[in-house]
Order: structure tokens, then sequence, then C-alpha cells
């Protein structure tokens, strides 16, 4: 079991709360019969943000793993990763 603390977890409930209501947002576009090229662009936004999340959990995953505090390879790591997505 992975424990984070509250500051950590504070963090990630603004962010995907933030999402959550992009999210709500794009809804409320789809019922009032917003152009696709304005919906899309909010779809857009929402993907780069869940990917940062996604990132961020990682980073803070792999930091946890690698013992011998290997920093500058874990930002290797993490680049590697935003490459592929």
């Amino acid at each position: 079991m992975f424990k984070r603390n509250s500051e950590e977890k504070k963090r990630l409930n603004v962010r995907l709360k933030t999402i959550e209501g992009q999210v709500r947002g794009i809804i409320g576009m789809i019922d009032s019969d917003r152009s696709c090229e304005d919906i899309l662009i909010q779809i857009a936004a929402i993907d780069k943000s869940l990917k940062s999340v996604a990132s961020n959990l990682l980073k803070e995953y792999l930091e946890t793993k690698i013992k011998d505090n290997q920093n500058e390879e874990i930002d290797n790591i993490i680049k590697l990763f935003k490459i592929v997505e």
C-alpha cells in the first residue's frame, strides 16, 4: 500500500476536481450546441491535464521505488515517458 502525505493528496484532488469540472463543462457545451472545434479543444485540454497527473504519479512512484537517490536518472525516465505519450 502506498501512503501519500496530506499535501500530496490535496494537490492531486484539486487537479482531478478541476478535470472533473472541465468534463462537466463539455457536457454543457454539447447541450448548448457549441461547435465541434470548441469541444475538441476542451477535450484536448483535459487529455493534457490527465497526462500531467499520470506523469506526476509515475514520478512519485519511481522516487519511492528507487532507493539509491538517483534523481537525475528518474528525471531521464520521466522525460522518456513524456516522449511516448
